[in-house]
């Protein structure tokens, strides 16, 4: 773990800021005659030396920020990765996003997050939203977007881009992605074999995120697609824990919950040199960890 981030976090993981702290009084906003602004922040993959310069503006004037998190979880692990750039005594308001499938309490938890945001930004403060990676790609913002322009149609949004995941990864790999007149796919592993499948064959380098689950139909849409020699697979990037392997062998049959798969097109150099009879081949400097990069 980078050491920004472990002077800044507790044992339990969490910030040392000041939780739903609403009797705290906030700085007032230059325009405080109307509401807030929300910002949907952001904060990279994990490690926080991988925030933008923008972000960190940001997260250092908002009066309050909002933190996305499982109900099973105690701990908000994008509001640990921008504990370092928080200032002290900052309201924080966690917002419970279900990890279920069921339409109705996805709704209901939805409107309810919209609604607390909404109040917030009513009381004239601006709000920052943290989401890992970008809050545009495979995020929680998009839904707390939809459910404030049905409580609130007036609220002023913006979203500060992120570090993505896989980004992150290709750079610890020094793997180029796409070049020339090549495309980039980036799909869920949610997905099933066939529709994995067929996206795969219509790209040069696939990226599949969600990979921590559906193994067994991400392997054999690799396999149908002939993606096998250049495969990575990272889990945890920029965290402890952190894994990055080369090789179809590589790729774990039970993957932690921040996992991906990078399937590169295959090219010359050392690339090709590579000898896939070796087995998964770990891409970290074992003497330094994630603190090289």
């Amino acid at each position: 773990m980078p050491p920004a981030m472990r002077r800044h976090i507790s044992h339990k993981g969490q910030s040392m800021v000041k939780q739903n702290n609403i009797g705290q009084k906030s700085s007032p906003r230059p325009d405080a005659q109307g509401p807030g602004i929300l910002y949907g922040v952001g904060v990279g993959p994990g490690d926080p030396e991988l925030l933008t310069l923008r972000a960190e503006r940001i997260l250092k004037s908002v009066p309050v920020i909002l933190a996305a998190a499982s109900p099973r979880n105690e701990d908000s692990l994008a509001l640990s990765i921008a504990a370092p750039h928080l200032p002290d005594g900052v309201e924080t308001l966690r917002l419970d996003f279900p990890m279920t499938r069921d339409a109705a309490v996805l709704a209901a938890a939805w409107r309810e997050n919209a609604e607390k945001t909404a109040a917030v930004l009513r009381s004239g403060r601006n709000a920052a939203f943290l989401t890992l990676g970008d809050p545009l790609i495979y995020s929680t913002f998009g839904y707390l977007m939809r459910g404030l322009q049905e409580c609130m149609p007036q609220a002023r949004v913006e979203a500060v881009s992120g570090i993505t995941s896989f980004q992150a990864a290709a750079a610890r790999a020094k793997t180029v992605l796409c070049e020339g007149e090549e495309n980039l796919l980036l799909i869920s592993g949610i997905n099933g074999r066939e529709r994995l499948s067929r996206a795969m064959a219509c790209s040069d380098c696939a990226v599949v995120l969600k990979a921590y689950k559906n193994m067994d139909q991400i392997r054999q849409a690799l396999l149908q697609s002939g993606r096998t020699q250049d495969i990575i697979f990272a889990s945890k990037i920029g965290m402890q824990g952190e894994v990055l392997e080369r090789g179809f062998a590589s790729i774990p049959d039970k993957p932690a919950y921040l996992s991906l798969l990078l399937a590169p097109p295959e090219r010359g150099g050392c690339a090709s040199a590579r000898d896939p009879a070796k087995g998964a081949q770990s891409l970290l400097n074992p003497s330094k960890g994630h603190d090289a990069t």
